[in-house]
């Protein structure tokens, strides 16, 4: 059987293309979990179902990019397009086309729209006031998908990922990985800075109300004490952000490539 057949008449449903649902995830504690299982066998390159994978995450993750810059511009009641107004929202919409790129289990339309997605967070990050549960949550999962795909089995689970039938060759290139490690590097600063910055600071985020404001001095003195505790927690979170990755990179790369010791030039896989 071809490996884009599908009984079902495909994996991208016709009417739109909503999250896939968290059922079928892996059993990961955390937000990781909600990634939905892969398809048994990788798109073929070039085929109609890979085309249409590609053209609905490079569509996606435009429209984030339209509305992170519609973000600073002036409101137009004509635009179709309407500007993020949070963090939350920014990582819903990249938690989706996570999902969609774990689903298609194709490496070769993973890794490349995964490292760009990690980047443009490092971007979208720094413009909004801190929403510390939807973007740990986004963070957990791309930690997930990336040390699962630089050893070809989910990390959790210890499936075999589609794709991976040959070993390693289809996976991440040592180009690939000194870019991950670079994102993976600079991802970890940001968030100590940004959680840190954020434990100083008087705000509200949307991920992080309880409930109504009552003004009494002992709703203040329980938000204080609220916020103490998930501002440690916070801290211990962005202290996580890809450390599973961090570890399968250096089995990979080795432990002095992620000290800035320049890898091989060989691309991962090559004997």
């Amino acid at each position: 059987m071809d490996a884009d057949s599908d009984q079902a008449g495909g994996f991208i449903p016709n009417t739109g293309l909503p999250s896939p649902s968290p059922s079928n995830s892996s059993s990961r504690i955390g937000a990781a979990s909600q990634l939905p299982h892969p398809r048994a066998a990788a798109l073929h390159a070039g085929s109609s179902k890979e085309g249409t994978v590609r053209r609905y995450v490079e569509e996606k993750l435009l429209n984030v990019s339209r509305r992170y810059v519609k973000k600073f511009g002036q409101p137009n009641p004509s635009d179709t397009v309407s500007g993020f107004t949070s963090f939350s929202e920014v990582c819903s919409e990249l938690d989706g086309v996570v999902n969609v790129l774990w689903l298609s289990g194709t490496p070769s339309l993973q890794i490349p729209f995964l490292l760009k997605l990690a980047s443009d967070f490092t971007q979208y990050v720094r413009s909004f006031p801190p929403a510390p549960r939807a973007t740990f949550a986004l963070l957990r999962k791309l930690d997930h998908c990336f040390s699962s795909l630089l050893i070809g089995q989910d990390i959790t689970t210890r499936e075999s990922l589609p794709g991976f039938e040959n070993g390693l060759r289809s996976g991440m290139t040592t180009t690939d990985m000194v870019r991950c490690r670079s994102l993976v590097e600079q991802t970890r600063v940001l968030m100590v800075e940004i959680m840190s910055q954020a434990r100083g600071d008087d705000y509200t985020d949307a991920d992080n109300e309880t409930g109504d404001e009552t003004g009494t001095e002992t709703d203040s003195t329980e938000m204080g004490r609220k916020w103490h505790f998930e501002g440690d927690e916070m801290h211990l979170d962005a202290a996580r952000v890809y450390e599973n990755t961090i570890v399968h990179l250096g089995e990979r790369i080795g432990d002095g490539a992620l000290q800035g010791i320049p890898p091989s030039d060989e691309p991962a896989g090559c004997a």
